[in-house]
């Protein structure tokens, strides 16, 4: 694999004020391109009167970053970013002869046949990333966990037979792990890269015993989320401190976190050449060349990846800002090339009765096909393999909803996998991070960077993920029976199931309790 060069853009540390405002969208086919691609978006952040006066057709705009590095010790340095790359590579300060640097990459995992997709999902569940559950109720974690997966497992089950009877998601991150190798050795960088999954194998602890027994002593970790959320990279990140805390070893190993890295131009411009490359596949039916007047009238709809509500307002996750913002960079890169398209962003995959952040997906699907859309065109904006909720949830479920709802085109960009200018991108943040490891704190970058800065675990845990709780260690196979964790966990289900009848006969005045005389009837 060749990977190609990323030269920073010339417009990448401007900085303006930020908004993604959009008045309530009229019927599409009656307004002009840029009033189409304007009412859209339904990311609300400022009032319309804050912006009114300098916005004209787009209402697109970039956050305002620092511009200047600052790197945090002992012995505070400024480094400017504009050298990083050729300074990670010759200085020996940064990659001495006896260095052995390794790079982590985090993902969520995937039951790889039908077998696995229950204990799979009761390590999902049973995270407090994911469930989150008040302090006098955190006892009731896993025995909730197991209650939804054994609920959810058989209509689970039926979504990963549908897409070949697993996830494809542990084959295709081992593959980019593998591009990426050669990648950063192409760059004169000869780390080793290790896949760790936090709900199935291979789990983090694995890839973390690997390290160990290579004699790494310079780690990069690099969560494969474009957008950071303390319920993706937050909870890989937690169980890193866990391990790291445990272990003399990984105590005294250096180690940076790259958070996020949705900003970077190789992402964005490998995202817009993916889109772009779709666009240009909807064309009339009795054509068979590219038609742009045609191609205007196609709706980017960009799915992401939900998240509680609460997380963001309560409890200070940047994912919602992160993701307005990558979205904004993506079709700024398309403006460049004179693609104008309407866009929309919304959320999926939810889980619960709780609040999720809005829209949602299968609701926006709905709306735009009452509102007259025809062409829909789908990017997995927060997925960068292909898995369930691409291949399942996106290809079949959404697709036929939007079908349903008046879409007659719809078309879907894929995940990027192991295209190689993201491939090649992912190496260079590789390569910039390499000062920086073993670093207290670093604040942005000169470039864009994202609003989660590069730091170590505990650093970002402590600022990002304030409400920090014990995790769970994950399971491959649920165990019944008389056993010592059986008997566990069979008693806090029977504490559930009389907690479930007290509340029961309390609130009707029915039940044995009362016929006992235990409790007094009503």
């Amino acid at each position: 694999m060749n990977c190609p060069a990323m030269t920073a853009s010339p417009s990448s540390s401007s900085s303006s004020s930020y908004s993604t405002f959009r008045p309530p969208p009229p019927l599409l086919p009656q307004l002009s391109n840029d009033s189409q691609r304007s009412v859209v978006m339904h990311c609300t952040r400022l009032p319309f009167e804050a912006f009114a006066a300098t916005s004209s057709n787009r209402l697109l705009g970039k956050h305002s970053l620092p511009l200047r590095a600052a790197l945090v010790t002992s012995n505070p340095l400024n480094i400017s970013s504009s050298s990083v790359i050729s300074d990670a590579i010759s200085s020996s300060s940064v990659i001495t002869d006896d260095a052995k640097i390794g790079v982590l990459l985090l993902n969520l995992g995937g039951p790889e046949t039908l077998d696995d997709v229950q204990p799979f999902l009761f390590n999902l569940f049973a995270d407090p990333d994911i469930i989150r559950l008040p302090p006098v109720f955190q006892f009731l974690q896993k025995p909730l966990a197991q209650f939804i997966s054994v609920a959810r497992a058989p209509k689970s089950k039926e979504g990963y037979a549908s897409i070949g009877g697993g996830s494809p998601l542990r084959h295709i991150t081992d593959a980019q792990a593998e591009e990426l190798r050669k990648c950063l050795w192409e760059k004169n960088v000869p780390a080793k890269v290790y896949v760790g999954m936090r709900y199935w194998h291979p789990f983090t602890e694995e890839a973390i015993e690997q390290i160990k027994r290579d004699g790494i002593t310079k780690l990069v970790v690099l969560p494969l989320y474009p957008q950071f959320s303390i319920s993706t990279s937050g909870s890989s990140l937690r169980l890193l401190e866990r391990i790291f805390r445990e272990d003399e070893y990984l105590v005294n190993m250096q180690h940076t976190v790259i958070p996020s890295w949705y900003q970077r131009e190789g992402y964005i411009k490998a995202m817009a050449n993916l889109i772009q490359s779709e666009l240009g596949k909807f064309g009339s039916p009795n054509q068979t060349c590219f038609k742009p007047k045609y191609m205007l009238q196609v709706v980017i709809f960009f799915s992401a990846h939900g998240v509680p509500l609460a997380y963001v307002e309560e409890a200070g996750d940047p994912y919602k800002a992160e993701m307005e913002e990558c979205v904004d960079l993506i079709m700024e890169e398309l403006d460049k090339r004179k693609i104008t398209n309407a866009y929309t962003l919304a959320y999926q995959s939810r889980v619960g009765p709780v609040e999720w952040l809005k829209p949602y997906t299968e609701e926006a699907i709905t709306e735009l096909g009452k509102k007259g859309v025809e062409n829909l065109l789908a990017v997995p904006i927060s997925f960068v393999s292909e898995h369930i909720e691409t291949l399942e949830e996106i290809d079949v479920e959404y697709k036929e909803l939007a079908l349903k709802s008046g879409i007659k085109n719809w078309g879907r960009v894929p995940a990027l996998g192991t295209e190689p200018m993201f491939i090649s991108d992912l190496a260079d943040a590789v390569v910039e991070s390499l000062p920086y490891v073993g670093a207290m704190a670093v604040s942005n970058l000169e470039a864009r960077q994202s609003l989660v800065p590069l730091g170590s675990v505990e650093e970002l845990l402590a600022t990002y993920d304030s409400q920090r709780r014990e995790l769970p260690a994950p399971v491959t196979m649920w165990e019944w029976g008389w056993t010592k964790s059986a008997e566990t966990w069979n008693g806090r289900a029977a504490m559930l199931a009389v907690l479930a009848l007290l509340v029961l006969e309390v609130t009707t005045g029915k039940g044995f309790l009362h016929q006992w005389g235990i409790l007094p009837s009503l």
